[in-house]
């Protein structure tokens, strides 16, 4: 993919995003700043991002989670052991808009590109660092991983069926998080810098993505003292608001104040459970839950879930089926918001990702390409930096960078 054709829409159209980071939240930042329109070239080391060799492997040998997560980049490979790959990288800071990285407290200073000294050869320079617990705090200096910051910030705790086992989020929502608050932190960076042309560095972790999603736990903490319970998919404010067996799967209700909780009554014609002066209030509803859902699971038994969501949107309640992943991704709702986008890749041909969630209405996104393969634009990227043929080859000579189109070329 071409560098114009890349910059063909969004809203950071001509942001330059240099992507130091791995695996997953660094690059789901990447992924969403390159969707919004910034050029985001990301630099890997020699063999290549960790999440390149995660299952499932498609046949031509590419990670189906890389592919996923580095849609809409163009890929280079340094390496920073080397001054040759230090070199080059400098030359691309010196210049960028962005950094994002993702490494250890301390990894970018060993290296001798701490913020500091990038700063003093690019003031503007924005420093996303995302770390497993912050830059600063008793933590600092511990590496960081989804499943731990989920358990510490407290997650964990109220995620599953009561008495159950602690049970993690089905998806790295800490990393997914992380990723968003980091461009989130970078856009606003930026804005500071439109203004005044100052950098500065944007700190964010996964156990802060993580404790982010606690606000009704903690507020009812705050409010009582006691720790929340687990309670599945139900709400600890509201009741009925969960998800329900049905015939033939799983239906969720969100019958949460009383208004709606009646619509719900009426087309399940349950006229006993509303003369139940234990459900007449939201309160009594949450205190005899149990009871409760045990009664309205009777009803939904009756039929399938299609059939239960076609009788309570017809009444304005809100409902909807519990789908699995291969029928969420063909959904009308989803593929009308371009919420699946289609990719061509030069070795696996067509391949799907999830796109970006943000629609604006005067800068359109951009149209984007496939994830990088492992230095794919290496010589590219350094044409782009100055460096002439004769540079380039000395530096693949040196083991400074791997470039694919060079290994392609000697090959032919």
């Amino acid at each position: 993919m071409a560098h114009s054709e890349k910059q063909a829409g969004g809203p950071l159209r001509g942001v330059k995003v240099i992507e130091l980071s791995h695996i997953m939240s660094g690059p789901v930042c990447g992924m969403m700043l390159a969707d919004m329109g910034a050029d985001v070239i990301k630099v890997e080391k020699m063999e290549g991002d960790d999440a390149r060799r995660f299952a499932p492997i498609l046949p031509h040998g590419e990670s189906a989670s890389f592919m996923m997560l580095n849609r809409n980049k163009r890929g280079i490979a340094l390496n920073l052991k080397t001054e040759g790959g230090k070199a080059v990288l400098r030359r691309m800071l010196a210049d960028a808009d962005v950094v994002t990285e993702n490494y250890r407290k301390g990894t970018m200073e060993k290296l001798g590109l701490g913020y500091e000294t990038l700063r003093d050869a690019n003031p503007g320079l924005i420093y996303c660092s995302i770390s497993g617990y912050g830059r600063t705090g008793p933590y600092a200096d511990k590496g960081g991983f989804d499943l731990i910051a989920q358990g510490l910030s407290g997650l964990m705790s109220v995620t599953g069926e009561p008495g159950q086992a602690p049970i993690k989020a089905g998806s790295p929502i800490a990393d997914i998080n992380a990723g968003i608050l980091a461009a989130l932190g970078i856009s606003a960076a930026y804005a500071h810098r439109l203004r005044t042309g100052q950098g500065q560095i944007v700190d964010t972790s996964l156990l802060e993505a993580g404790f982010q999603q606690m606000y009704w736990a903690a507020a009812n903490f705050f409010a009582s003292g006691e720790n929340p319970p687990k309670l599945g998919s139900a709400n600890p404010t509201s009741t009925p608001y969960q998800a329900f067996r049905t015939q033939d799967g799983w239906i969720n209700i969100g019958a949460a104040n009383q208004a709606n909780y009646e619509r719900l009554l009426q087309v399940l014609d349950a006229p006993e459970i509303a003369g139940d002066p234990r459900f007449a209030t939201n309160a009594g509803r949450t205190a005899h839950r149990a009871e409760l859902v045990e009664r309205l699971t009777g009803y939904l038994m009756r039929d399938t879930t299609q059939h239960w969501v076609e009788r309570l949107d017809a009444v304005g309640l809100p409902v909807g089926p519990v789908l699995p992943i291969s029928e969420a991704v063909t959904h009308p709702q989803i593929l009308a918001r371009e919420m699946v986008v289609e990719t061509v890749h030069p070795l696996d041909g067509p391949t799907r990702s999830i796109g970006l969630p943000i629609r604006f209405s005067e800068t359109p996104k951009c149209t984007g390409g496939p994830a990088p393969r492992l230095g794919e634009h290496t010589c590219e990227v350094l044409g782009e930096y100055g460096f002439d043929a004769q540079q380039v080859h000395d530096l693949i000579a040196q083991g400074a960078v791997y470039a694919l189109e060079e290994v392609a070329r000697a090959s032919a």
